[in-house]
């Protein structure tokens, strides 16, 4: 039987006295990649932070990693540190004193990891080994507040791996990005989760890059509308259940990755 990473049992969350996420329910399994998707305002996001611990929850329950977040959204320093988050968008305002390479290290907690299958591992060179397995060499030395917006994703994502992580969260990683910067990043993604043995759980809008990529795909509007694998979750008749009879399917453009 796989491992189960997350598992959420009849989750409900309110927030300023309306009920965003009603009786949510599912679980993802060791290395899989899974999609959250539903329109604007049916609680993704609110999801998404209510199992991180960042919302109070008013119902049900989680468990990350096999334990229970508590009623005041704690978890053991242990689960905590294999758990890693990228939000809709990092608020950089004005010029900020850090290189990639200091931001990277601050992914890092002590000066020394060991690991069961390589031993001890400095954290200069996990540093090192982050910013080449992300193509984060070339800017290294740039200010972070001087990044393209896809060059700053792939920085979060060298965050993510300077240490070892089991289950990254993405709300909308890719917001902002243009559809080459967009394919890119979610090349690079899928190759971190293979050779990382991430666990994945990322709201998105692109439907079309879900399609391709994800095992599993949640439809939320509000409560948990249908769940599986992409090609029955994104039939057109589940979309429309979920979008509305009016729903009409966009496709992105993808280039080649840059």
């Amino acid at each position: 039987m796989a491992e189960m990473i997350l598992e959420v049992s009849g989750l409900t969350v309110r927030r300023r006295g309306t009920t965003a996420v009603e009786n949510v329910s599912f679980s993802l399994a060791a290395e899989s990649d899974t999609a959250l998707v539903g329109p604007n305002g049916a609680g993704k996001s609110t999801l998404v932070q209510a199992i991180l611990g960042l919302l109070p929850h008013q119902g049900g329950q989680v468990r990350l990693l096999g334990e229970r977040l508590d009623g005041r959204g704690r978890l053991s320093a242990s689960v905590r540190e294999q758990i890693a988050y990228l939000p809709q968008r990092l608020a950089l305002t004005g010029p900020i004193p850090l290189t990639v390479t200091e931001f990277v290290g601050l992914g890092w907690d002590g000066t020394r990891l060991r690991l069961p299958w390589r031993g001890e591992v400095r954290r200069r060179d996990a540093i090192h080994s982050a910013l080449a397995k992300t193509g984060c060499e070339v800017f290294a030395e740039q200010r972070i507040s001087d990044l393209s917006g896809g060059q700053l994703k792939r920085v979060l994502l060298a965050f993510c791996v300077v240490r070892p992580r089991r289950l990254l969260v993405l709300d909308e990683a890719q917001a902002g990005l243009d559809p080459q910067a967009s394919e890119a990043f979610q090349q690079l993604l899928f190759s971190l989760r293979r050779s990382e043995g991430w666990t994945i759980l990322q709201v998105s809008h692109d439907l079309d890059m879900v399609r391709r990529t994800c095992d599993g795909v949640l439809c939320l509007n509000r409560s948990l509308r249908c769940s599986g694998s992409p090609d029955h979750a994104l039939s057109q008749a589940q979309l429309e259940r979920l979008y509305g009879r009016d729903y009409l399917p966009y496709h992105h453009h993808h280039g080649a990755g840059g």
